[in-house]
């Protein structure tokens, strides 16, 4: 392959593993990648522009009266090229740092400053690297309960609001209509529609459905971290809706059952699960196999 050809891609980082393989056979593919490597040593203007590499190449024609050969003159202009293209994208390039959970997944994830994040399932967060110290700031979807360190001000962005921190811990959920934030040690700012809600530790804000209310809670930390879910006067098919998350499951049951349900179940046992909900409620349930539920009211 062509090694004009070649270097332009390697540049653009769009190289094939064909195109790599003969990237990587080139006799100067050393000298290129050693520069590189040496770019990182430096320090340079963001906005620093680099000439295109079809602008060098015309430099290069006004040049080949004294050599024919591409690789000589490129040799002599190499440095500049990588070196600048290397600052450019180095000191340019935002690393972006994605996580996210499927159904009855968990995940604990360990931030630049060290804070913690248990994301529950279906959840998701975003952060980037550059600068974190300076600017400790997340996008989170779902939910999750952060261990925060102490230090600069620590917000986390969601489709609802701001939650804005110095060092605590808190949990947030934000999924479909409903947001939730938990502060169960320090305090905890929240952000909503131009409000500024202050949560002292062991208390929370609920939005849901437009309507928001701020209420005392009793609890160390979140039901989830523990693997259990809870319902204090719950719709049966808020319930259902939750199982079906935790297990990873389909649930049939009878459209009337509108009865409210007070209790809880565990995370790690579907048999255990199905007696605490359908026990209170005298109702019964079968396991047709292994992803499928049906739950009949015998009073009927």
């Amino acid at each position: 392959m062509n090694e004009e050809y070649l270097v332009k891609k390697w540049l653009n980082d769009d190289l094939s593993l064909l195109e790599a393989e003969s990237f990587n056979a080139l006799e100067n593919a050393t000298f290129y990648k050693e520069i590189i490597d040496s770019a990182q040593q430096f320090s340079g203007y963001l906005n620093a522009k680099v000439e295109s590499f079809d602008m060098l190449d015309k430099k290069l024609a006004s040049q080949k009266n004294t050599s024919n050969n591409w690789l000589k003159v490129a040799s002599s202009i190499a440095a500049t090229l990588v070196v600048g293209f290397a600052l450019f994208t180095l000191l340019n390039k935002d690393q972006i740092s994605s996580f996210k959970t499927n159904l009855a997944q968990n995940q604990t994830i360990t931030l630049p400053d060290n804070s913690i994040v248990n994301l529950n399932q279906l959840s998701g967060l975003e952060y980037s690297n550059s600068n974190w110290d300076k600017n400790r700031s997340l996008d989170l979807f779902g939910e999750a309960f952060f261990d925060v360190e102490k230090g600069k001000r620590f917000d986390v962005n969601t489709k609802f609001g701001k939650v804005s921190v110095l060092g605590t811990e808190f949990n947030v959920l934000s999924r479909d209509s409903i947001f939730k934030v938990s502060c169960y040690e320090g305090l905890v700012q929240v952000t909503y529609n131009n409000d500024i809600i202050k949560l002292p530790a062991g208390t929370e804000f609920v939005l849901s459905s437009g309507h928001s209310i701020k209420s005392n809670i009793v609890v160390a930390e979140p039901y989830w971290l523990k693997n259990m879910s809870v319902f204090e006067n719950a719709s049966f098919e808020e319930v259902i809706d939750e199982l079906e998350k935790q297990y990873n499951i389909k649930v049939q049951y009878s459209s009337d059952l509108s009865i409210q349900f007070i209790g809880a179940f565990e995370h790690d046992n579907l048999e255990n699960a199905l007696k605490s909900i359908t026990n209170p409620l005298n109702l019964t349930y079968e396991i047709q196999n292994t992803n499928e539920v049906i739950i009949r009211n015998e009073q009927n």
